[in-house]
């Protein structure tokens, strides 16, 4: 009895840990970059699933103005994917060009980055709340649940894709920072942003392609915890967000390893503790444990420590 609880908390904890890791890549790639923290990002996950929810039941047929054809389950699930990723992505972009492009050319302190970085958070929530009002949404069902049990372990079809997703998603990642040109110059930029225009490199097409990067991590993040928790309210990329910026510092912000491992990590303490205590105790005894592990090691898992010029 306690192995298959063992093995189903494992699972459970994968799945909520593929979420975290998500929206911590995104993190971790615009403050490798920028050396930015990016607070706004847990809102452009809860951006990306409104899109998601709007793409799917306009594809589904649920609105007067629908398709004059029906798409099968597959196909609405695949499109509903791309295209709230690209749409997200214009979204992350225009956060970039209006309110921190200003600023960088102007050579405002990072603080004052942050406070706007803060500021366009509130805007997504506070604009969400005026415009669609504060009633929870039913995402609709993209895919139909099955669910295996395997030894005592139910696992559904829904766990299983989050996880492979988050696992494709990180291994690509990883391949375009290492092994392509933008990658180099996204790494290079984190180096020395001041060389970097010498030296021939477009700064604001990598730092666009960065937020791109980020921001569709936010929106697939997004479409699939919308999948497998179906609720939709406007403040929900809140908590979401700042846990998973917890679980990038953990794993060492700026890097996409330890974004990953962070993300798995947090969600494994959170998992185990709320299986082993009582639920009220589970944000106390989790982020305890990460306190603890940061007195530590402040850098993180895989951080570095920087000397910095002030």
């Amino acid at each position: 009895m306690f192995v298959q609880s063992f093995f189903q908390n494992l699972l459970n904890a994968l799945q909520w840990g593929s979420f975290y890791a998500l929206i911590a890549l995104g993190y971790s790639l615009v403050y490798g970059v920028l050396l930015l923290i990016n607070f706004a990002h847990g809102d452009i996950f809860m951006v990306g699933a409104y899109i998601a929810f709007f793409l799917a039941t306009l594809l589904l047929g649920q609105y007067a103005f629908a398709l004059p054809f029906a798409l099968p389950p597959m196909a609405v699930f695949v499109i509903t994917v791309l295209l709230t990723m690209a749409l997200t992505a214009c979204v992350g972009v225009t956060i970039e060009r209006v309110a921190y492009r200003p600023l960088r050319r102007k050579g405002a302190s990072r603080l004052y980055v942050v406070i706007t970085a803060l500021m366009c958070g509130l805007v997504l929530e506070n604009g969400n709340l005026m415009l669609l009002g504060a009633n929870r949404r039913s995402f609709p069902e993209l895919l139909p649940t099955a669910v295996y049990s395997i030894s005592g372990i139910n696992i559904s079809n829904i766990k299983i894709l989050v996880i492979i997703a988050t696992v494709c998603v990180f291994l690509l990642l990883e391949t375009i920072v290492r092994r392509t040109k933008l990658g180099m110059a996204m790494r290079a930029i984190s180096y020395d942003r001041m060389a970097v225009p010498l030296m021939g490199i477009p700064l604001d097409t990598v730092i666009v392609f960065t937020f791109v990067l980020g921001s569709s991590l936010a929106a697939l993040a997004g479409v699939l915890f919308a999948i497998a928790y179906p609720v939709l309210e406007p403040y929900m990329g809140a908590l979401v967000g700042w846990k998973a910026f917890i679980a990038a510092v953990i794993g060492g912000i700026g890097e996409i390893r330890g974004a990953f491992m962070g993300g798995f990590l947090l969600g494994f303490v959170e998992i185990f503790v709320a299986a082993y205590f009582p639920s009220t105790l589970r944000d106390l005894i989790a982020f305890s444990i990460l306190l603890i592990f940061l007195s530590i090691k402040p850098t993180g898992i895989f951080g570095i420590a920087r000397a910095t010029k002030i």
